[in-house]
């Protein structure tokens, strides 16, 4: 049987009716239907997916567990009637005599093609002996079988009183078992889920990078999250999304579905700022500031949960005022709202919450705030308003929606602000069940950086900051430091600056082993890169038949179109596939040649397959065969067939492995009923075949495509594209768009995962030198305008290309369903390293590090780093290398070397930026047999330790410590030089040349043992200086004045040179 229906929740569910119906006289819930003497739940065929599900159809899928078209129940006080077609009563005969509840009878319809059975007259029979009936009278349904029953009811002379009974159902599902709880719970949080981890995610990257896209397109893209597309092209759940919430991976997705389309709305949009849920986002795009609304409920198994929020961007004062009422409010009523309060309570408690503290609002204020949730997503029979005088009762779901309409800014704009929940009535008091992204720091968006509100913390990398930078240099005369007021605070800076950096790389780390520890838990190990390597099977010939001639003669014979070497072993002809032979050599002894051929077998000690195993153990193999002939020549001839046999095999394995990973694409769709948007006079990289000459780049429907002067052409599906670039021709040479693939694909004979198409910056087609303005002009006038000629050239070009590269991004975006975002590197950030052979010059961008001006192309997804090994970093080192371990085990990790030690804050603050945890080391350490022993068990590798050998930022430590300890010296140096002064012996007279404030004078303690360094020798030189100035100051006349010596430079063990 395909459908199995619970029958002890039935039996609950129907005790539950029987018992709020036998008491509807002392219950005001179910007074409506006190007098009754039978309920008839009426179905017709289902309702479109556009309506809202209908009270009749939620009642009995709480009954039955399943929706039941075109089928009546009536309720009569001691049995149950059902009328139905012949293939649902026999799902209903699984529940027809369940004990303790009454009994089901059931009036099955014939089938179609047999002839009318009297089902409709003998349940009619049972309708007229009622004298009130409980029906649900505001429905109105349609199919075959309700049109036959309305028809034979309005033939009858006298008819049962109909009542509404639509409270009373209410009545009955409002209150939630611990089944239907657990229902609930899952939904809220797959609301929450999709609220953390992908709304408000996305929405800020929008706002951030001011992205133009539709309200609708967002609203689409939400609802892709759990799933698109029918057929081959269907897509399933987004993984990335549901896999960061609480018990999501086992569920039933195909139960999972939203309660309406997510409404965005902003002060772009044509409705307005509207907070009902009827209403669908427009198709205008995103306004970047102002007040932003979102809402979107899920619904798991038929149980509704619903989320909304506001997002400011640079919020006035009143504005922020609200918003914080609203979460005040929301926290008021969680504790107002508990078993026993009614919804007239609930609403006015509200009410004169804002009135006490904002009277202005009062009016404002939502008309209502809530209603209650379960299968039906809107019950308005529990409609928090101030009419509604329902109690409140334990294991209620309520959404809770607070807001304030019709508000006005200083500018005259219009706008709206709301904050929604769903909360389930406890004895004491309300539990929320969706939750995230609500406080101020979350939601608020400060357009001025001395807000006393945070930003929310942005993927987008920063810009070079001097408070996580090295401090602001202070001012030197001849490379010593100028006595500065303010270097203690640039110091506390600094210290600041590292001890934030030093902590939030100790939450990484700690984070990363967590995550290690979790990844690889469940498997207890990961890959070392040899499970499931085995010995391939390969086949000369499919029979004896098919051998060639030449094997009769029993000689050698190199078979090159089988690929194999066929040997006569005692009196017969075998053949040896040459994937089976390692080599081939010879030997001359005496007069014969010895022709030796060795085979690849498990177990030789150097032999690459020694670790692979053999599916029998038990198995013999030859590892040679040896051959003697006096026929030198021919042997020679032989040696070289094989080797040039193995030779291209080898090839043709090699060149299988690199295009294992090449993908054939799809077919491009192209536009119809316009022109495509076009890029013309641009080259592409790889290049294709033949003359570089131009070309022009299309945008279809569901790519790209690139073709050149001749008939050759260049497709990029959307679908494989990763990242999407623009770089402009500032301080370069070319303007690009550049494509970084999923998976490669071949260009030509190439195979490449990068697809690049740029245009020329440099003009040479115009030459000025010889025109008119040449003959009447002198200096530098003609040049000075060549060069605001060629600034604005680069600005149009960069204009152009850059509004080509974003038409991309939005045909991409409404092609895939999701929004695939245009990078621009940040050029201020960019540092110089070899990650290749050539020193280049990497720029970070929000989600990448990339080297795109010149070819090898370098693209690495900053979320796919695990970890980052800065090396080689030692005083006096001129350079260091940056090591970047990936996510992927197997992945050989990506070495830059060669990177100027003077960018080293700049690196470190910038990959503390993105939350890469990185470690220092001062040698460099050996990747290959490192990875290889943490792919063996990385499991055992996290729970030794992990990345805590690396030594987390020991870096940031070290820089700490050494600032403490050359304050803690300051200190020490301070005392003496006091003590020196009070001295009689001492007769120094250095502390008049140091007396502002010992800022300069920063010396060790003068540890014996370790010797004297530059600024202790140059203290020494200055006193003897000072007291050789005193000798020649009582010779000399009364009018000569001393010169007075520079304050020596602060000690920090090195020294200073002029810079």
């Amino acid at each position: 049987m395909l459908v199995e229906l619970n029958k002890s929740t039935y039996a609950a569910r129907v005790k539950r009716i029987y018992e709020a119906w036998n008491n509807a006289s002392k219950n005001d819930d179910y007074a409506s239907i006190a007098d009754s003497d039978a309920l008839l739940l009426v179905a017709g065929d289902p309702a479109s997916e556009d309506e809202p599900m209908r009270k009749g159809t939620c009642f009995q899928q709480w009954l039955l567990g399943y929706e039941f078209p075109s089928t009546l129940i009536f309720f009569q006080r001691d049995k149950i009637a059902v009328l139905c077609s012949a293939s649902k009563a026999k799902i209903l005969a699984q529940i027809q005599n369940v004990p303790g509840v009454p009994s089901m009878q059931i009036y099955a319809q014939a089938k179609a093609k047999e002839p009318a059975n009297d089902a409709i007259p003998e349940f009619l029979k049972l309708y007229k002996s009622a004298q009130r009936v409980g029906t649900l009278l505001k429905e109105a349904h349609t199919g075959k079988l309700v049109t036959e029953w309305q028809k034979v009811v309005s033939e009858l002379d006298t008819k049962p009183e109909l009542v509404e009974m639509a409270a009373a159902v209410s009545g009955l599902m409002a209150v939630k078992d611990a089944d239907e709880l657990k229902l609930v719970q899952t939904a809220a949080n797959l609301t929450s889920t999709l609220l953390k981890h992908h709304v408000a995610p996305k929405l800020e990257s929008i706002l951030d990078r001011e992205s133009k896209v539709t309200h609708e397109t967002l609203s689409v893209q939400i609802e892709a999250r759990l799933g698109s597309g029918e057929g081959d092209s269907a897509k399933g759940p987004d993984m990335k999304v549901w896999g960061k919430g609480k018990d999501l991976t086992s569920i039933d997705w195909a139960s999972a579905e939203f309660c309406y389309p997510p409404i965005i709305i902003s002060k772009s949009s044509k409705t307005g700022y509207d907070l009902r849920y009827t209403i669908d986002s427009t198709e205008d795009n995103i306004a970047h500031k102002g007040v932003l609304l979102v809402s979107f409920g899920l619904r798991y198994k038929s149980y509704s949960t619903n989320v909304g929020r506001t997002f400011i961007v640079d919020p006035n004062p009143q504005q922020e005022a609200q918003y914080n009422l609203l979460l005040s409010l929301q926290a008021e009523l969680l504790l107002f709202m508990k078993e026993g309060v009614t919804a007239r309570d609930v609403y006015l408690h509200a009410l004169d919450f804002v009135r006490e503290r904002r009277p202005e609002l009062e009016k404002h204020f939502v008309k209502t705030v809530g209603f209650g949730m379960g299968m039906e997503f809107r019950d308005a029979t529990y409609v928090l308003s101030a009419k509604n005088a329902r109690q409140l009762k334990t294991n209620m779901v309520f959404n809770l929606g607070l807001g304030f309409s019709d508000l006005t800014d200083q500018n005259g704009q219009k706008y709206a602000l709301h904050l929604v929940d769903t909360v389930r009535i406890d004895a004491n008091k309300s539990v929320l069940l969706t939750d995230g992204v609500k406080h101020s720091k979350e939601t608020l968006f400060f357009l001025d950086a001395g807000s006393d509100v945070d930003e929310p913390k942005s993927k987008k990398a920063p810009t070079r900051s001097k408070v996580n930078g090295s401090p602001a240099k202070a001012k030197t005369i001849a490379g010593k430091v100028l006595r500065n007021p303010r270097r203690a605070v640039q110091d506390e800076v600094h210290q600041t600056a590292a001890s934030r950096l030093l902590e939030h790389q100790k939450e990484l780390h700690e984070k990363l082993q967590e995550d290690g520890l979790a990844k690889f838990s469940e498997g207890g190990g990961g890959s070392s890169g040899k499970e499931g390597k085995g010995w391939k099977k390969f086949q000369s010939y499919k029979g004896e038949g098919a051998l060639p001639d030449e094997v009769e003669r029993l000689r050698i014979f190199v078979d090159r179109k089988a690929q194999s070497v066929i040997l006569p072993i005692h009196g017969f002809a075998v053949p040896f596939h040459i994937n089976t032979i390692k080599n081939a050599s010879k030997s001359d002894e005496g007069d014969f040649t010895y022709l030796r051929i060795n085979f690849q077998t498990p177990g030789q000690l150097a032999g690459k397959k020694e670790d692979t195993p053999f599916e029998d153990p038990d198995a013999t193999f030859i590892r040679s065969v040896s051959y003697r002939s006096p026929d030198g020549h021919r042997f020679d001839n032989l040696v070289k067939q094989i080797t040039d046999l193995k030779k291209e095999a080898n090839k043709r394995e090699q060149q299988k492995k690199e295009m294992a990973d090449v993908i054939e694409q799809g077919t491009l769709v192209e536009l119809k009923g316009r022109r495509p948007y076009k890029l013309q006079e641009a080259f592409i990289r790889p290049a294709l075949d033949g003359k570089r000459l131009p070309g022009e780049v299309e945008i279809h429907t569901n790519g790209v495509r690139y073709q050149s002067v001749g008939a050759q052409r260049v497709d990029v599906l959307f679908s494989n594209v990763k990242h999407l670039f623009f770089q402009p021709c500032d301080h370069e040479l070319l303007v690009i768009v550049h494509m970084h693939l999923k998976a490669p694909i071949m260009i030509g004979k190439k195979k490449t995962s990068d697809v690049q198409f740029f245009r020329e910056a440099t003009d040479v087609q115009f030459d000025e030198t010889g025109n008119r303005k040449r003959k009447h002009r002198y200096g530098d006038e003609d040049e000075i305008e060549m060069e605001q000629q060629e600034r604005k050239r680069r600005a149009m070009l960069n204009k152009e290309v850059k509004a080509f590269a974003e038409k991309i991004a939005d045909a991409a975006s409404i092609s895939l369903g999701d929004t695939l975002e245009l990078d621009i590197p940040f050029r201020e950030l960019s540092f110089e390293g070899v990650p290749f052979r050539t020193n280049v010059r990497l720029q970070p961008t929000t989600e990448c590090l990339v080297h795109l001006s010149d070819t090898p192309f370098l693209v690495v997804t900053l979320a796919d780093i695990e970890i980052a090994s800065l090396e080689r970093v030692q005083y006096g080192l001129k350079q260091f290398d940056l090591v970047l371990i990936f996510k992927d085990f197997t992945k050989a990790p990506l070495h830059i070397n060669s990177i100027a030690s003077g960018q080293m804050d700049d690196v470190k603050n910038w990959l503390d930026s993105v939350d890469i945890p990185m470690a220092e080391r001062p040698v460099n350490l050996n990747w290959g047999p490192l990875m290889k022993h943490v792919n063996e068990n990385p499991y055992d590798f996290f729970r030794e330790g992990g990345w805590t050998f690396l030594g987390g930022a020991a870096g940031a430590q070290e820089e700490q410590s050494s600032s403490e300890e050359e304050e803690s010296e300051f200190e020490v140096e301070e005392s003496d030089a006091f003590s020196s002064e009070s001295s009689d012996d001492d007769g120094s007279d250095f502390g008049d040349g140091s007396d502002s404030d010992g800022d300069a004078s920063d010396f060790d303690d003068g540890s014996e043992s370790e010797g004297e360094d530059w600024d202790e020798l140059e203290r020494k030189a200055a006193k003897a200086d000072l007291k050789r100035n005193e000798g020649r100051r009582g010779d000399s006349d009364e009018d000569e004045r001393p010169k007075k010596k520079k304050p020596a430079p602060k000690a920090n063990g090195k020294s200073k040179g002029k810079r």
